[in-house]
């Protein structure tokens, strides 16, 4: 799961470097920032949240008689395009008004509302088919094949980089390549799943079937769920909405910073989430409480021993990161220093972000999602009370670092209600693992702070020298981190080593 993980994230920075050199922090990137936000931000709370948490657990609960699963997906399938369609038409019949809502910054300038607008008519549609590929791969997660849907978004951005390269310098306006990238990736990563399911036998034959009981059981999970796993999403989308008030560039500093820490989020912390909800939701079913409760362990240990390095590196290592990655063609050095900033604003919140995504599936696989969507509320309130008090001082930076703070609220919070209802208590050995990897983590910063200063600047560097200086940056972090580790007596096998069922 990692490691396909792993291939799709840089890929993405990929995509991200050709758009950066292509159209920098300009206007026109940052209406299709936007304009891609809009259905992303739907997908993820499909894919990754909301739709995925509400329906693997009941799928598993429907799993022991295939017939009543393949019903179940046949109902929820034909329930699910339904609303899709009739979301999508909407969409299109009042673009220029939904433009408005999520980016009102945008009215002052009415060539970059209408280029957002055009852009979200070709992008929109991409959210009916990634829905289908967010619902396969809960039907293939479920049957703990995880590999296929976490390499699915390779394609997104292969056909991006793809659109960038080759359509966009045909076009009179460029930036609208992206826009018909984004449609063919759905249609693309959709008919990729549908072999797969046709190997297991759960290829979907819609049916429309709103009172079918598992169905109306999943609506009940998913609407506030919608909250309780997304709400890391909706702080992000508060910001792309806040920061449309701010200079040029403030929405494409954010996607840019943002990036990078999803990298380590999606590898991390995602993929664990990923392959604990069901593993979670099985155990659960099966009454084994203990079981379940070495499972979220399990998943919250290695997110803070991978996680707290990832965050002391991206906040010594911002500008090195970006200019690497970024600061060619459009993209200038001034650009780079912006987003470094709202960099280690996001980094902060990095740890949060991964203890979310596995603290939130105990409720799930329960079928509890009160109590998340009241943490949620909680949470989010406080998100826009730091939005509207740091923007002024802050800018662009405000938004990021109230992203983060209320990230670590909400994560705090999803703890204290599972300790509550006891299904996850931090055990004893916790303590000696956050003082070794407090210990390694400091060495590793000691160790990239010494060497750079011995390294010439990288504003200054080709991308040859750029590349071999950041290579050696990673490498002796990653050696520094993993032998003090060692050092300080860590023992890999009672955390790496441990099964995740």
């Amino acid at each position: 799961m990692s490691v396909m993980t792993l291939l799709s994230r840089v890929l993405g920075l990929a995509r991200d470097v050709v758009f950066a050199g292509l159209f920098g922090a300009s206007g026109g990137a940052d209406a299709f920032f936007v304009a891609f936000k809009i259905p992303n931000f739907l997908r993820r709370l499909f894919g990754e949240g909301a739709f995925a948490q509400a329906f693997v657990p009941v799928l598993a609960e429907y799993m022991a008689k295939p017939e009543g699963a393949r019903a179940l997906v046949a109902a929820t399938a034909g329930v699910l395009f339904t609303v899709l369609t009739v979301l999508t038409l909407a969409v299109l019949l009042f673009v220029d008004q939904v433009v408005w809502v999520f980016a009102p910054g945008f009215a002052s300038d009415p060539a970059k509302l209408a280029l957002a607008g055009d852009l979200l008519t070709l992008t929109f549609p991409y959210l009916f088919f990634i829905a289908g590929v967010a619902f396969a791969g809960g039907i293939l997660n479920a049957h703990e094949r995880f590999a296929v849907p976490a390499f699915t978004p390779v394609l997104l951005n292969l056909s991006l980089m793809g659109a960038a390269l080759l359509l966009a310098p045909q076009m009179q306006m460029p930036v609208m390549a992206l826009g018909w990238g984004v449609l063919l990736a759905g249609a693309l990563q959709w008919a990729f799943q549908i072999p797969f399911l046709l190997r297991i036998g759960m290829a979907p034959r819609p049916r429309w079937q709103p009172s079918h009981p598992g169905v109306k059981q999943i609506g009940t999970l998913m609407l506030p769920a919608l909250f309780g796993v997304g709400v890391s999403q909706i702080n992000l989308l508060l910001d792309t909405v806040l920061a449309s008030f701010l200079v040029t560039g403030s929405v494409s500093w954010l996607y840019y910073s943002d990036r990078l820490v999803e990298l380590p989020l999606g590898v991390i912390g995602i993929a664990i989430a990923t392959v604990i909800l069901p593993k979670l939701s099985h155990a659960f079913t099966a009454g084994q409480s203990e079981k379940a409760q070495g499972i979220q362990d399990w998943g919250l240990g290695l997110c803070f021993i991978l996680g707290a390095p990832a965050t002391v590196a991206l906040m010594l290592l911002a500008e090195p990161l970006l200019y690497t990655l970024f600061q060619y063609g459009a993209m200038q050095p001034s650009d780079v220093q912006q987003a470094a900033l709202s960099l280690r604003a996001y980094a902060l919140g990095l740890i949060p972000f991964m203890a979310i995504k596995v603290l939130a599936p105990g409720f799930f696989s329960r079928q509890d999602t009160r109590a998340p969507v009241r943490i949620a509320i909680i949470a989010m309130t406080a998100n826009m009370a730091l939005n509207l008090a740091l923007i002024g001082p802050l800018a662009h930076i405000g938004l990021a670092l109230a992203t983060s703070v209320s990230a670590g609220l909400n994560a705090t919070l999803l703890y204290v209600g599972l300790h509550k209802m006891g299904a996850y208590r931090l055990g004893r050995m916790w303590l000696g693992l956050v003082v070794q990897v407090a210990i390694a983590t400091a060495l590793m910063a000691g160790s990239l702070v010494t060497l750079s200063v011995l390294l010439p600047g990288f504003e200054t560097q080709g991308l040859g020298s750029r590349v071999w200086q950041m290579a050696a940056l990673v490498a002796t972090g990653a050696m520094v981190f993993a032998g003090a580790l060692i050092l300080v007596g860590f023992k890999p096998r009672q955390w790496l080593g441990m099964r995740s069922d």
